[in-house]
C-alpha cells in the first residue's frame, strides 16, 4: 500500500505545481486552493510512505517522478517543451530512480 501512497503523493503534487502557474501568483482563487489542497494532501501521503521506504529513497523517486510529470505538465497545458539538453537531464533522473529502485538495500523499517 506504501507504493499507492507514494504514486498519489506524486500525482497531487504534479496537480499542485501545476495549478501553482495557473494560480496567477495567488491572485486567482480556484487554482490557489488547489495548490494550497495539493500540497498539503501530497505531504501527508509522504509520510505514509516512510514506516516502509526509507526517507531518501522516498524523496527520491517522489522528486525525480515529479520533476519529469511537471515537465510533461508544462508541455501539454502551457505549451513549455523542454529542449534537449532538459531532456537529458531529465533522462538521467529517471535513470537514477531506477537505479534506486533496482539496486538499493537501504534498510526499511
Amino acid at each position: 500500500m506504501h507504493i499507492v501512497f507514494l504514486g498519489l503523493a506524486i500525482l497531487t503534487e504534479v496537480i499542485a505545481t501545476s495549478a501553482l502557474k495557473a494560480s496567477d501568483s495567488f491572485t486567482r482563487p480556484g487554482p490557489t486552493v488547489l495548490v494550497v489542497i495539493g500540497y498539503v494532501l501530497s505531504f501527508y501521503l509522504l509520510t505514509l510512505c516512510l514506516d516502509k521506504i526509507p526517507l531518501g529513497v522516498t524523496y527520491a523517486i517522489w522528486s525525480g517522478v515529479g520533476i519529469v510529470l511537471i515537465a510533461v505538465s508544462g508541455a501539454v497545458f502551457y505549451k513549455e517543451v523542454p529542449d534537449r539538453g532538459a531532456l537529458v537531464g531529465m533522462a538521467l533522473i529517471i535513470a537514477g530512480v531506477v537505479v534506486i529502485n533496482l539496486f538499493s538495500k537501504a534498510p526499511a523499517h
